[in-house]
């Protein structure tokens, strides 16, 4: 007999409830007896958890309470949840009256995301003529009464168990059994805490001597590192109890070491499998130890934070740590790492981050004597960290990756050796938790990471772009351990396919090799046909043709880089419809060249937003071209014309020069990041003050160029008119309430003081001043090159080395 567990995601809709179905069909046309147990379907939990808030709160919880219950029927409409549905109604109200609930409430009500995936699966399987029964697992679990991590009162649960297995007739019947949820002796509902569906299944199988239990989720068994955050990540086929609960202590989000317990005390083997692949062996876990050198694994614990105290008072003080740990026990918070300095006068450790706040109020508490003696300075809170754990890995042999680390600029808050010697802890930065995982991962296990890269226009920032790939090739694949692979290049009339990559003859290959180039479909055929993974599209383009390819392109598997600014500055509904594709197909989208070349200046921005920064303000000089006319026009003694002739021949404009002058790509630039802002402006709300004479603003461009004379007149008044000690910048300002659905987008010609930021811009540099409630009326200033074939493509090359420490 086995005991089959499935979690969460492996029930949700669609695709993986029917595997699900399917898996069960097959094992009992198998003659295979089984017990089921099975979570809660796709995010009912923090659904219920949700509506719950939502009610307290005195928010409308209704529509959201209806999009929860059509998506528990979705899979089976015929189903009667009509009863569950209308508790859960009763209680909503209830709730939403008092303004409050008690953790009673809490637990019945999330125990409904269980209680309803049971009895889904039994009715999936009954529909198709199985003998499916539906157990409520409360009649089987006796617990405490603590609600939200109750304890399970284990010898009157085993019999319970026993009892009803034992008038059970599993050759013919299939139990579905909901695991999480258990009762007081008082019959009350409660919840066995996080992982309790897997607790649940291994107890299961422990009071029934099991054979095996398997345990479902949508990967393919235990890797050496989240598959998530590393590409190349290998299946581990097998692990030992002993490496199974080490890994699960250190964070694995596949194992839980409170479940493994059961299985060890009555060696049952564990089996981690896929529900999508369900033919695959995924990971067997048992008290075999196969070799003696152990295995070599990345875990990873994000949502945590990093609590500091800090005082004179600590330094040498006897008795402090016992006065923490007492203080964090009283209030049930459980402590990861501890660092405490040797000379520094500090003691940091690592808890939940829904716990930090708690943490401090308690440490406030116990150390408020010494607050007033001065003897404890701060206690202070690091929030978005993650905590790293390498097993297998000592601290003298985890050099070479600590080096890496430090080689990609990624400095761990904490390290130390766990008690065995054998584990190497790091807290990071979230920021840096994707590199940091894939850089020790490639260092570990040795593995080159390749990025097959496509690259769609192929003038000068392209061209450019392809040449700095294949210089920097050899040296990329020495330090970074990852293979930059340009399989294909195109222009708008044909493409270079290679699946090895194109040679530093390129160019030439385009022109006498190349194949007509139709859509993008030749493109993603080429990637399918040749199974080339790590896909980014990358699109050196002024096309509006070409953006309509993005969403194909992500729906097909490619990451997007791109220095084409209309695809951010289409239609809103564009723009929603383009992350919406990329976030359901788990894609990344990388455009810092769409408003300062290479200047980091989206990546702040974004960074800031999503701090919960107010960012009040932008504004700046956008455009390299406009940034030369105007420094020079108003540092020179010259006519308009002459320095916008002398722009022309240096090639810092279009060839119509109007394409600069109208305003419409500042325009476009000051769009792009109200909508990095979250704004829901349109390109047709930016105020574009056009540099040109109506009269000139129609015709060829050769009868433009041949009437820039017309332009001295106008600014030359401008110049005149202005201040002492002022010059002219043309600038793109963002402002208003920018909290609000819409901001206000100007682009207009300026006289600001000569001493200024603005003002003191030379050349052709870009300038850009953030405004933020925190930093008060002194702004964030970015500056530098602006524009050029050659900062823009390195801007590019930059989102391609950043896509690559993302989860491509």
């Amino acid at each position: 007999m086995k005991v089959l567990k499935f979690g969460g995601k492996s029930l949700a809709n669609g695709a993986g409830i029917q595997s699900v179905i399917d898996i069960l069909q097959k094992k009992k046309n198998n003659k295979e007896e089984i017990v089921v147990v099975v979570s809660a379907r796709g995010n009912a939990t923090a659904d219920l958890f949700e509506l719950l808030e939502k009610a307290k709160k005195g928010e409308d919880y209704k529509a959201d309470f209806l999009a929860f219950q059509e998506e528990q029927i979705a899979p089976l409409p015929s189903v009667d949840f009509k009863e569950a549905f209308s508790f859960l109604e009763k209680i909503f109200e209830g709730v939403h009256l008092l303004g409050d609930y008690s953790p009673k409430i809490e637990d019945l009500v999330t125990s409904y995301g269980e209680l309803l995936a049971g009895k889904m699966v039994t009715a999936l399987l009954q529909q198709q003529n199985a003998k499916a029964v539906y157990v409520d697992s409360r009649e089987l679990f006796k617990t405490d009464k603590l609600y939200g991590e109750a304890t399970l009162l284990e010898e009157l649960t085993e019999q319970n168990i026993k009892n009803y297995f034992d008038a059970l007739d599993l050759s013919a019947e299939i139990p579905v059994i909901t695991g999480f949820v258990g009762e007081t002796l008082d019959g009350e509902t409660t919840t066995i805490g996080g992982n309790g569906s897997n607790y649940s299944a291994s107890l299961i199988a422990g009071y029934l001597e099991a054979d095996e239990l398997e345990n479902y989720t949508i990967v393919s068994g235990i890797f050496t590192a989240n598959p998530s955050l590393v590409t190349n990540a290998k299946k581990i086929d097998h692990l030992s109890f002993q490496e199974a609960n080490e890994l699960a202590n250190l964070g694995d989000n596949v194992l839980d070491a409170k479940a493994i317990i059961p299985l060890v005390n009555k060696n049952i083997p564990l089996r981690i499998k896929n529900t999508f692949e369900p033919e695959t062996p995924g990971t067997l876990i048992n008290s075999e130890q196969n070799t003696k050198k152990g295995i070599k694994v990345i875990s990873v614990q994000e949502n945590m934070a990093l609590v500091s105290l800090e005082g004179r008072g600590l330094l040498g003080k006897v008795g402090i740590d016992a006065r923490i740990f007492s203080a964090l026990s009283q209030e049930n918070i459980s402590v990861g790492i501890i660092s405490q300095g040797s000379s520094e006068r500090g003691i940091s450790f690592v808890v939940n981050a829904k716990d930090a706040h708690k943490a401090k109020d308690a440490l406030g508490n116990e150390f408020n004597l010494d607050f007033l003696s001065k003897d404890i300075n701060k206690i202070t809170i690091k929030r978005g960290v993650a905590v790293v754990s390498v097993l297998g890995n000592s601290l003298s042999s985890f050099n070479t990756s600590y080096t890496a680390l430090v080689n990609n600029n990624i400095n761990p808050l904490l390290i130390n050796n766990t008690v065995t010697g054998n584990n190497v802890c790091l807290v990071l930065d979230n920021k840096d938790l994707r590199k940091a995982v894939n850089v020790m991962h490639g260092e570990i296990f040795g593995i080159a990471k390749k990025i097959n890269i496509a690259v769609f226009g192929v003038g000068l920032v392209g061209g450019t772009l392809v040449k700095q790939i294949l210089e920097s090739h050899d040296a990329i694949l020495s330090k970074k351990n990852i293979d930059l692979n340009v399989f294909a290049v195109a222009n708008s009339k044909k493409v270079l396919f290679n699946e090895n990559g194109v040679s530093s003859n390129w160019e030439q290959e385009l022109k006498s090799h190349g194949i007509l180039y139709t859509s993008v479909d030749e493109i993603v055929s080429f990637a399918q046909a040749h199974h080339l993974g790590n896909l980014i599209a990358v699109d050196n383009s002024a096309s509006a043709a070409m953006t309509e390819n993005y969403i194909p392109l992500v729906e097909s598997g490619f990451n997007l880089v791109s220095s084409n600014k209309i695809g951010n500055t289409k239609s809103l509904q564009f723009y929603r419809n383009l992350r919406l594709a990329l976030l359901q197909n788990r894609k990344q989208y990388l455009y810092e060249t769409n408003v300062g070349a290479g200047l980091p200046l989206i990546d702040t921005i974004k960074l800031l937003h999503a701090s919960g920064e107010n960012i009040t303000r932008i504004k700046g000089v956008f455009s390299g071209t406009l940034s030369y006319l105007f420094n020079n026009f108003s540092a020179k003694d010259v006519a308009f014309s002459e320095v916008l002739k002398e722009a022309a021949s240096k090639g810092f404009t279009e060839p119509d020069p109007r394409e600069d002058l109208n305003g419409n790509d500042v325009g476009r630039k000051l769009l792009i990041l109200a909508r990095e802002l979250d704004l829901e402006n349109e390109f047709e709300d930016v105020q574009i003050h056009n540099l040109i004479p109506e009269h000139l603003r129609d015709g060829d461009t050769k009868y433009f160029l041949n009437s820039l004379e017309d332009l001295d007149p106008i600014y030359k008044e401008i110049k005149e008119t202005q201040k002492n000690n002022h010059v002219l910048r043309y600038i793109g300002d963002l402002h208003g309430d920018l909290s609000s659905d819409k901001g206000v987008l100007q682009v207009k010609l300026v006289s600001v003081p000569n001493d200024s930021a603005l003002g003191q811009v030379k050349g052709a540099d870009s300038i850009f001043e953030i405004y933020t409630e925190s930093y008060g009326s002194q702004p964030i200033v970015i500056q530098g090159a602006g524009a050029g074939a050659e900062v823009t493509a390195r801007g590019v090359f930059g989102d391609i080395m950043r896509l690559t420490d993302l989860e491509l």
